[in-house]
């Protein structure tokens, strides 16, 4: 598997851009250089997040989102705390 985290990626099973294999390795995700835990789905190239939003839901039990414009960088867990415990 390679080091470098997807252009796209979703939580959502239904999705096209769901990959559960690079969802167990574990991904993290900044977004304007802050660390968000609650991402539904990202994009680098186009530069967008979708955040969930609370605990809300809609009609078909999936959670409410809202989509965020700017710089994503994503990477995966395991490189970054692998990183920190040998600094």
């Amino acid at each position: 598997m390679s080091d470098t985290p997807p252009d796209r990626l979703a939580v959502n099973p239904t999705s096209p851009f769901y990959n559960e294999a690079i969802l167990e390795r574990g991904i993290g995700i900044r977004f304007k250089g802050v660390e968000k835990t609650n991402v539904e789905e990202y994009c680098v190239s186009e530069g967008w997040v979708r955040l969930s939003a609370g605990k809300t839901l809609d009609r078909a039990g999936n959670p409410m989102t809202v989509k965020l414009k700017g710089p994503v960088e994503p990477y995966f867990r395991d490189a970054a705390e692998g990183g920190s415990a040998s600094a």
